[in-house]
């Protein structure tokens, strides 16, 4: 999707790496994912509209409880179910860890599973 973003804005970017992982996604951490490469010298201006970007998006949610936009969707080490299939994946040489994620509040510490949607226009009138 950053991709498409930025080849709407007019910047010359392409996918490195895409193809190894989709064809072998075991492969994906061998050769680091996928990559969105950009010219340097559009660089600068890349890292901007993808702050920027960033920003919008985590404007648009909020946490439940106090209203903070500091939050994130994250791995939870609370849920004893992440630290069963984390052992068992361990004894058994496997590398396929289910584990549970959570969005997470990092001002208020709370931990939910949907955060608040606002809208367009909530976003706008706060900035």
């Amino acid at each position: 999707m950053l991709l498409g973003r930025l080849e709407e804005e007019g910047f010359d970017c392409w996918l490195k790496d895409e193809n190894i992982v989709t064809i072998n996604p075991i492969l994906a951490n061998a050769v680091g994912g996928i990559k969105l490469m950009i010219l340097k010298e559009q660089k600068e201006n890349a890292e901007v509209l993808l702050q920027q970007l960033y920003e919008l998006r985590k404007a648009s949610f909020a946490c439940p409880k106090c209203n903070s936009n500091n939050i994130e969707f994250i791995n939870t080490p609370r849920k004893a179910i992440n630290w069963l299939s984390t052992i068992v994946s361990w004894m058994v040489s496997s590398y396929a860890i289910a584990v549970e994620q959570t969005w997470h509040c990092f001002d208020c510490k709370a931990e939910f599973k949907e955060p608040l949607d606002k809208t367009d226009e909530q976003v706008f009138e706060e900035q």
